[in-house]
């Protein structure tokens, strides 16, 4: 019981930490200038980065948290 509702944090905070970098780095984006060319590939790659972990946990959880 109390093992899923972690799981279920846990993923609703790896989901919203993609979100919240994803649209920092579409802002940064679009802002230009030398703000963009400092930030923008940097915040990207960390959306990356931050994707691949969620989408490693989502899969073991589902692999090891299925009924």
């Amino acid at each position: 019981m109390l093992s899923e509702i972690l799981v279920k944090i846990f993923s609703i905070v790896l989901l919203l930490a993609v979100g919240i970098v994803l649209i920092l780095g579409i802002g940064t984006l679009f802002k230009g200038g030398e703000t963009s060319k400092k930030y923008s590939n940097k915040l990207m790659q960390l959306r990356v980065l931050l994707q691949f972990i969620a989408v490693i946990a989502l899969v073991s959880f589902a692999y090891f948290f299925k009924d």
